[in-house]
């Protein structure tokens, strides 16, 4: 299913959340002077502009970023208001990194860079984006990437699953996934993001993960109200194996920040 474009969500507060969190993570990888991996599974176009009719329409990056920066809830020293300001110095005042921008601007010339998009109009804005960078951008499945690439080369490494969920399977399929993945890259950290809903429908997905007992299992969650009336997320929910050291701390604080809006 390709109708999914994030333009209409670009900046909202499960964005924050996710690109806070993984921003972090990145930013603490990168602190050993060890080459590593970062795969995307589901990248989006990797670059989006706040004032574009589809985000105004919406307001849900006002209600998110323009909220946080405002209220000056994110410091300076942060990795992902690091990332934000050298993407907004390069592309203007209304540009929003996705996490592929947010990755390439935190890595290094010699990590590898792997993303994954289907959407021929995102997959092509995805290779503008990332055209200063040397990133690998593939037009194919994403889970099927994952599986081809895992174990990478670096083996240290990160990937991001963060499906649109518009193919309701995606809720069953993934606890089998993130478990086929861990058995082929046990050192990989493997970070899922995904909405929490109204109806519950993403409850059973995650009793299936904590089922897995995977190690260094992370499960942070931030609750507030629908961006709008009908809108059926009313949180953002972050799965993560092998989390890094100190990245629970973080995910907490990010909570707090998120719930205090």
């Amino acid at each position: 299913m390709l109708s999914y474009q994030h333009i209409y969500h670009a900046g909202n507060l499960a964005d924050v959340q996710k690109h806070a969190l993984l921003a972090w993570m990145l930013a603490y990888l990168t602190r050993k002077d060890k080459p590593l991996s970062y795969i995307e599974t589901h990248a989006g176009r990797g670059l989006y502009q706040l004032d574009a009719p589809e985000a105004v329409k919406t307001g849900e990056a006002e209600q998110g970023i323009t909220r946080v920066l405002s209220g000056q809830l994110l410091a300076e020293g942060h990795p992902l208001h690091q990332a934000l300001s050298e993407t907004r110095r390069q592309h203007g005042p209304a540009a929003y990194p996705g996490s592929p921008l947010i990755a390439a601007s935190l890595l290094r010339p010699g990590d590898a860079m792997h993303f994954a998009e289907l959407h021929p109009q995102e997959h092509a804005a995805l290779q503008a984006a990332l055209k200063p960078w040397k990133a690998q951008v593939h037009k194919q499945d994403g889970f099927e990437l994952a599986m081809s690439l895992a174990p990478p080369t670096p083996r240290r490494g990160l990937m991001l699953i963060d499906p649109s969920y518009e193919i309701k399977s995606d809720y069953t399929r993934i606890p089998g996934i993130i478990s086929r993945l861990h058995r082929k890259w046990n050192v990989g950290v493997i970070a899922l993001w995904y909405p929490i809903l109204q109806d519950g429908s993403h409850a059973p997905m995650l009793d299936a993960l904590e089922a897995l007992a995977l190690p260094g299992a992370l499960r942070s969650e931030a609750r507030f109200p629908p961006a709008r009336d009908g809108h059926r997320m009313v949180g953002s929910g972050m799965f993560v194996v092998n989390a890094p050291f100190g990245a629970e701390a973080e995910a907490a604080r990010l909570e707090k920040v998120l719930e205090a809006l």
